[in-house]
C-alpha cells in the first residue's frame, strides 16, 4: 500500500448536491452560510446548482443533473484531486433512479478521504471547523502497482 497526501488550500473547492426532497434544506443551509461559502470555489449538480446560483447570487460551476451523470462528474473531480469536500443532502427515505451513482460517489469520497456531509448537522460541523479556513494535509491510501498486478494475475488464473 502507498500512502499519499494532498494539501487542501485555504480556498476550498466545495461540491454541493441535494436530492429533490432536500433541495430546500440545502438552500436554507447555504443561505445561512452564504458569506463563508462566497470565499470558496463552489460546484454543484444541475438543478441544485441553478437554484443555489439564482438564490445566493454566487458563481457556481454546474455539472449535469445527478441522474444524468452529475454525481459521476463530481466523483471524477474527487479522483483528480480537484474537490476538497462535498455537501450532499441526500434522501435516505426516497428511492433514487440513480442510486448506484449515489453509492459510487459516497464510496469515492471515502476512498479519497474527502470530508462529506450528508445532512445539515454534519455540514454545520465541517463548515464551522477551524480547518475550514486553513490548509489541511489530507492522507489517503492507494494500492501499489505491484499489488494491483498480483490481484489481476490472481483473477486471470481463477
Amino acid at each position: 500500500m502507498i500512502t499519499t497526501t494532498a494539501v487542501m488550500p485555504k480556498l476550498k473547492n466545495i461540491a454541493m448536491i441535494a436530492h429533490d426532497n432536500k433541495k430546500k434544506d440545502l438552500l436554507e443551509w447555504a443561505e445561512f452560510n452564504r458569506e463563508l461559502l462566497s470565499k470558496h470555489k463552489l460546484f454543484a449538480t444541475g438543478t441544485t446548482g441553478q437554484i443555489l446560483a439564482d438564490e445566493l447570487e454566487l458563481d457556481i460551476y454546474r455539472f449535469h443533473s445527478g441522474p444524468l451523470g452529475g454525481d459521476q462528474q463530481i466523483g471524477a473531480k474527487i479522483t483528480m484531486g480537484e474537490l476538497d469536500f462535498v455537501i450532499f443532502f441526500w434522501d435516505p427515505l426516497e428511492s433514487q433512479p440513480h442510486d448506484v451513482d449515489v453509492k459510487a460517489l459516497l464510496r469515492i469520497a471515502v476512498v479519497y478521504n474527502i470530508p462529506i456531509a450528508c445532512n445539515r448537522a454534519s455540514a454545520d460541523f465541517i463548515i464551522s471547523s477551524p480547518l475550514m479556513s486553513a490548509e489541511y494535509e489530507r492522507i489517503h491510501i492507494k494500492k501499489d502497482q505491484k499489488s494491483e498486478t498480483v490481484d489481476k494475475e490472481k483473477n486471470i488464473e481463477d
